[in-house]
């Protein structure tokens, strides 16, 4: 039963340093230099939904965002959240390229 713990608990720690890397910075280094938040669709409201979406935008050369696509999150919220994403700047680079983001909805 012992091991069966210890087992559970370096899982829970891998899992958590493997999230933490991947929300450190987008994989290419672009920075954002433009952030717009979301808002908060009412139906997430009503229904007191929160959570963190994940998003794929291709960035072009001058920074705007070209394309976006979900990788995860609660339908609800998924739509603002790329709506939002499709506004965002990021700093110039010398090729179109892919950043992964996350976007963190609260209830409120």
């Amino acid at each position: 039963m012992r091991k069966v713990a210890v087992s559970i608990a370096v899982a829970v720690m891998l899992l958590m340093q493997a999230q933490a890397q991947s929300n450190s910075a987008p994989a290419s280094g672009r920075a954002v230099t433009t952030r717009i938040t979301p808002a908060y669709p009412e139906l997430a409201k009503k229904m007191h939904i929160h959570g963190i979406v994940k998003v794929e935008a291709g960035v072009r050369p001058n920074g705007t965002v070209k394309s976006t696509r979900i990788l995860g999150g609660n339908p609800v919220l998924i739509e603002a959240a790329s709506d939002a994403v499709k506004l965002w700047k990021f700093a110039p680079g010398p090729a179109e390229t892919s950043e992964v983001v996350q976007l963190t909805f609260e209830a409120q």
